[in-house]
């Protein structure tokens, strides 16, 4: 486990790394993707494997450049990571190129989900709706192991004060309760949680343990679900996050089938940037009774 000393020396350089202009930060990160495609094998490994299962008609070497491309994009989310946890609000609007309805929900007279997948620029996105809109958000996080590095995220992920930030492990009432005090809910509908109030459901053709959640949350609520998705601009060009036409009818009695609707917009907006989903995630960790790993 990273030392204290170490864990402070490392956000030390991720605060003097936000101060360099983006185009340079491009360069390195691209640098650090590429050191980590070299030593990270096991990662390496889960990406191809990813990439294999869901983009099986692409040659082995078109699958192998995504891969490298996609660790390049990892590498600069790193070094880039501190402009969202330190950079002035001015700097951040210059950077963030909103395009959609992003003030969606400070209109609506119900509830809000924002649906944003696992993409490199994931970050970028909650920092969106803290800037460019007025309603308080809501969302939910994995806690980190180290304790230094948990105050850290917590602390740079809440310094606009523009919302409620609970962990994955505690009860799901205060989640809904904020909802219904007027919170809109920042939603990571794409992980691979298990079983647990989930189902297989098709993500590319392979079943894959999705929550069901927010299809079960929408209709509970009478929730709007708002699509959203981050993208990394070329170069030292900033973010683009697209706030994409709600989902009005989303949340019906059939979870499942509201699951499959949302794992087939992932796979279009997934072909539409394929460099830059979150390919090192274990996406299929979790099988039906009976079928082998494929990790």
């Amino acid at each position: 486990m990273i030392t204290r000393w170490a864990t402070h020396l490392v956000l030390a350089v991720q605060w003097l790394l936000s101060l360099l202009p983006l185009p340079l930060l491009a360069v390195l990160g691209r640098g650090v993707g590429a050191l980590a495609w070299l030593l990270g094998a096991r990662r390496r490994r889960v990406a191809l494997r990813n990439l294999e299962l869901c983009l099986p008609e692409l040659e082995p070497a078109q699958r192998r450049a995504i891969a490298r491309e996609h660790f390049a994009l990892l590498g600069r989310a790193i070094v880039e990571h501190g402009i969202t946890w330190h950079a002035s609000i001015e700097r951040l609007k210059r950077l963030i190129h909103v395009e959609g309805d992003v003030t969606l929900a400070e209109r609506s007279e119900r509830p809000v989900m924002w649906l944003v997948p696992h993409f490199v620029a994931l970050d970028v996105a909650a920092v969106a709706v803290q800037l460019f809109q007025s309603r308080r958000v809501v969302s939910v996080y994995q806690p980190q192991s180290n304790p230094v590095f948990e105050r850290a995220q917590y602390r740079g992920r809440m310094r606009f004060d523009r919302g409620t930030l609970h962990s994955r492990f505690e009860s799901a009432r205060l989640l809904m309760r904020a909802i219904r005090d007027g919170q809109a809910f920042f939603n990571l509908p794409d992980m691979d949680f298990g079983e647990r109030d989930a189902a297989f459901v098709p993500f590319f053709g392979v079943p894959a343990a999705t929550l069901l959640a927010p299809s079960r949350l929408a209709r509970a609520l009478d929730m709007v679900v708002q699509p959203v998705v981050a993208e990394v601009l070329p170069g030292g060009a900033g973010w683009r996050v697209r706030f994409l036409e709600p989902w009005l009818d989303f949340g019906s009695a059939d979870a499942v089938a509201d699951t499959a609707r949302m794992n087939r917009w992932i796979e279009t907006e997934v072909r539409r940037m394929p460099a830059q989903y979150l390919w090192v995630h274990k996406r299929f960790k979790t099988r039906p009774v009976g079928e082998p790993p494929f990790y």
